[in-house]
């Protein structure tokens, strides 16, 4: 057991049976009484967002999860399949199951998978990924005097702001936490 003061951003923990990722904490603590401890939090099997407030002094269940290292292989539009790169297991995330991750995943990526009791979970991103552009809106020439950006999409369906030139074919680093343009490759 842990108590929810521990609680913080990536923490993993059981609640009524369900696994649950904290995605935002805050801590409240009024003249009197007890602090209030308010997360966000997502559903680790069915990816659904939930709000909850705990007392201070309440406590949460612990879990035990492991971390493998993978190479993302390919998708067939439902899962996403790995090669755990120890193993050469082939373990597969549903689509809904990883939301706009999905969008950054580039074949041959090194990530680590998340597993709990033998079942994989969630996927932790390197902090940036190199794309290719497939399509970019038309750059208005003379428009530079202020940093003027235009959307551009990548070889993934991924959408990002870019600056002005940033042409189709050329090569984007993305940050994957944000999904900002980072720099030209």
């Amino acid at each position: 057991m842990i108590d929810v003061n521990e609680l913080r951003k990536g923490v993993t923990f059981e609640l009524d049976g369900t696994l649950y990722k904290v995605l935002d904490y805050s801590h409240n603590k009024s003249g009197r009484g007890n602090a209030s401890i308010r997360i966000k939090a997502r559903n680790m099997l069915t990816g659904a967002n939930i709000e909850r407030t705990f007392s201070s002094g309440q406590s949460v269940q612990d879990v035990r999860l492991d971390f493998h290292n993978v190479s993302y292989l390919y998708s067939d539009g439902e899962l996403f399949y790995f090669m755990d790169n120890e193993t050469f297991d082939q373990p597969a995330l549903e689509k809904d199951m990883l939301g706009e991750t999905a969008l950054y995943l580039m074949p041959n990526m090194e990530a680590k998978l998340t597993f709990y009791k033998g079942k994989p979970l969630d996927i932790e991103l390197p902090t940036s990924v190199d794309m290719e552009v497939v399509e970019a809106e038309m750059a208005i020439r003379g428009d530079t005097a202020t940093g003027v950006t235009k959307k551009v999409k990548t070889e993934t369906g991924l959408t990002v702001q870019c600056p002005n030139f940033v042409n189709v074919g050329d090569k984007i680093r993305v940050d994957t936490r944000t999904g900002e343009y980072i720099t030209r490759v």
